[in-house]
Parts: C-alpha cells; sequence; structure tokens
C-alpha cells in the first residue's frame, strides 16, 4: 500500500454558542500500513446532522462528547481503497461512520456493505440523515403508533 496522507478535522476546543472556524482544526496525518484484517476507507460522502453540535459539547447527554484533538464524529459512505479483511473487496462500498476525515483505517465491523456499484450510494446516509432515522424510531418506539384500518 502506498503512503496514505489523511486530511481531517478534529475538535480543537469546545465551540461556545454557535460553532465557529476556530473551534475546529485541520490536520494531516500519515497513515499506517494495513494490519491483517483492516480495510483502508475512502470517504465519498459525509453526513452533517444536528446532533453533532451537541458532541461538540462535554455536557451530559445521551452520548458521549467527541474528545478535544479527537476526529469529528459523522455518518460517511465510503469506498474500499484496500483490503486484507476477506470480507470486503477494494472498489466495495460501505456505509460506516468514519467522521470528518478523508480517509479511515477500519476491522469492517462497523461497516455495513453496500455493494461494488450501488446506483444511489448517499441515500444510504438517509434522505434527512440521523434526524429521520430518528423521527422514525420516536414514532414507533416513544409514540406507540400501530398500522390501523381505514
Amino acid at each position: 500500500m502506498k503512503t496514505v496522507i489523511n486530511q481531517r478535522i478534529v475538535l480543537a476546543k469546545r465551540p461556545v454558542g454557535e460553532p465557529k472556524h476556530s473551534d475546529f482544526r485541520i490536520e494531516q496525518v500519515e497513515l499506517n500500513e494495513l494490519k491483517q484484517g483492516e480495510i483502508l476507507l475512502k470517504t465519498i460522502y459525509l453526513s452533517l446532522d444536528p446532533y453533532m453540535r451537541g458532541r461538540m459539547s462535554d455536557a451530559p447527554s445521551y452520548a458521549a462528547p467527541v474528545e478535544i484533538g479527537e476526529v469529528m464524529v459523522g455518518g460517511t459512505v465510503s469506498q474500499v481503497m484496500a483490503s486484507k479483511n476477506p470480507k470486503f473487496k477494494e472498489g466495495e462500498w460501505v456505509l460506516s461512520g468514519n467522521g470528518w476525515q478523508g480517509y479511515a483505517i477500519s476491522d469492517g465491523t462497523a461497516c455495513q456493505s453496500l455493494g461494488m456499484q450501488p446506483e444511489h450510494p448517499s441515500w444510504a446516509l438517509g434522505i434527512l440523515g440521523c434526524l429521520a432515522l430518528l423521527l422514525i424510531w420516536g414514532c414507533w418506539t416513544l409514540v406507540s403508533l400501530k398500522p390501523v384500518k381505514l
């Protein structure tokens, strides 16, 4: 595998009010060689969702905050650029959560295959992103909606 330089956006400090450019930092890091069982993913699509603002804060929440200096979280659709994992082939598309970065190395456990040539790969992130999934979950779980005959 040739050397891959990964450009990533990390949380530089906790935003006060609306996030600003100065709350983030762009870093370039060289990725390690793949180990057995790993895949190299290139981010093609990134889902930017409202929940990410809460993850920038260290206030108590349903999800852990992004640590200062860590890559910002986010759902991604990526393409496998190199594979040492028998479950994934080079060129395959996957749904994953690699966050705000150009490349990621993964063991594949958090990746869902979208196949070799998905017709609309960005749709895997959801038409309305995480917000739509939360709405659907809330309707079925919290409100207990049930099908009815009209």
